[in-house]
């Protein structure tokens, strides 16, 4: 049966979307906002998902693109929308996809902002001073020590259920994106501030109980709605390691420290599918944008080794 609202249409998608990949909430809200500003285009012209034909999707991209949108925004709104008419064409809703024809904007290689090793020596330095109690700063090196060590996306490092870190682990069990779970070495320094944290933890957890409050089970309680920290609030702090450590706020973000942790295994000698690997990255193609960190080694390769470079510096 053919949902009779554009409403009705993108929450049935969403729900069919989430039950075959497990989305999370947040790729849930992304997927939302755009068609909810595909729908909110169409109103003037009282056209609905059902009778939109290629036409007005590409009128829609044209406004995207005048409106200043960047490429990336572009492409993830047609990604959204393409999603969408490929899921009512096979569910009967529409006979033909409106969306097939049309081609992306393509996108912009940018290479990530990188922080070199000082930096991120300073943020964790920083991050062992940041703090009103002893609690506060060790929660806040264990955070960050996690955080360069494995690599992991900043919602998963904020949802770590307790039991993972059980038993002084050399590996994390991680859950990440479509629900799909992998093992993330822990270097020594993790691994003691963990200890270290945990010890805290317990301790505020014991407390908690003999006050017939629930115990969490996550490794980064809250009394928030979720039982954890959330990213928002992980991005706050951050930005308060970064003014510590005398580097701009803007250029340190949680997925800033991901990308260092990737570009320095590569510099030191990783492989592109091990990385792979420790990122969670479904494609390889995602995780070649870090090999633009080969560049000056491979040079350096070059330069102090092939016989012709030797050569020409006795000339």
């Amino acid at each position: 049966m053919i949902p009779r609202t554009d409403d009705r249409w993108i929450e049935l998608f969403l729900d069919a979307k989430t039950a075959e990949q497990g989305l999370a909430h947040n790729s849930q809200l992304a997927y939302l906002r755009d068609l909810a500003g595909f729908k909110a285009f169409l109103v003037p012209a009282r056209t609905t998902f059902d009778a939109v034909t290629q036409s007005d999707i590409e009128a829609y991209l044209i406004d995207c693109d005048i409106a200043g949108l960047a490429k990336t925004t572009r492409a993830r709104r047609l990604s959204a929308i393409k999603q969408l008419y490929r899921f009512a064409y096979l569910e009967g809703w529409r006979e033909d996809n409106p969306s097939l024809q049309i081609a992306g904007p393509g996108r912009d290689k940018r290479l990530p902002k990188v922080l070199s090793t000082t930096d991120v020596d300073q943020l964790l330095a920083a991050a062992e001073r940041c703090g009103k109690t002893a609690q506060d700063r060790q929660r806040n090196i264990c955070l960050m020590q996690l955080l360069y060590a494995t690599g992991m996306r900043v919602t998963e490092l904020m949802s770590l259920p307790i039991l993972a870190a059980r038993g002084d682990p050399r590996l994390l069990l991680v859950r990440g994106k479509g629900d799909k779970e992998r093992l993330v070495p822990l270097s020594p320094p993790a691994r003691k501030e963990l200890a270290a944290w945990l010890v805290i933890r317990d301790r505020d957890e014991v407390a908690k109980k003999t006050k017939g409050a629930p115990g969490s089970r996550f490794l980064f309680p809250s009394h928030g709605k979720l039982g954890h920290l959330t990213r928002h609030w992980f991005f706050g702090l951050i930005k308060t390691l970064a003014n510590g450590a005398g580097l701009p706020p803007n250029s340190v973000t949680p997925h800033t420290l991901r990308h260092a942790f990737a570009t320095h295994l590569l510099a030191n000698g990783a492989d592109l599918r091990s990385i792979q690997t420790l990122l969670g990255h479904a494609d390889i193609a995602t995780t070649e944008i870090y090999t633009h960190v080969l560049e000056a080694r491979l040079r350096s390769l070059v330069l102090d080794h092939h016989p012709l470079s030797r050569a020409s510096d006795t000339r």
